[in-house]
């Protein structure tokens, strides 16, 4: 399934598949190229085996491919512990640790809920 390293993300957003879906462009990069050459395969596809890029198709795809990648990430617990303090207002991305954090007030940084890999 890849040719090189890669990187698995959880995206969090009520229409995460289908904007991610519509970053990466139609699966055949040929189609990409054409009607959307500025997507990711459009833009870095080389064929359609080797299109650069994966996004599930469907919430249940979501989760098991979730399940597959994160083995302990908890889907159930995120949404229910974790996912309202995003909701709390910014959040900064750390380049020492790889991974975003929710800013508090004051400037501080609330615990980063979640460091799952």
């Amino acid at each position: 399934m890849a040719s090189g390293p890669i990187r698995a993300y959880i995206l969090a957003h009520p229409d995460a598949i289908q904007l991610w879906r519509t970053l990466m462009g139609p699966t055949r990069v040929f189609r990409a190229r054409h009607v959307a050459p500025d997507s990711i395969r459009g833009s870095f596809g080389l064929t359609d085996t080797r299109n650069t890029t994966h996004g599930s198709d469907s919430v249940a795809s979501a989760s098991r491919e979730i399940a597959a990648f994160f083995p302990d990430f908890s889907e159930r617990r995120w949404y229910e512990e974790e996912e309202p303090q995003w909701r709390w207002g910014p959040v900064r991305y750390s380049p020492e640790g790889g991974v975003h954090c929710a800013v508090g007030t004051g400037g501080q940084d609330r615990p980063d809920p979640g460091l799952w890999v």
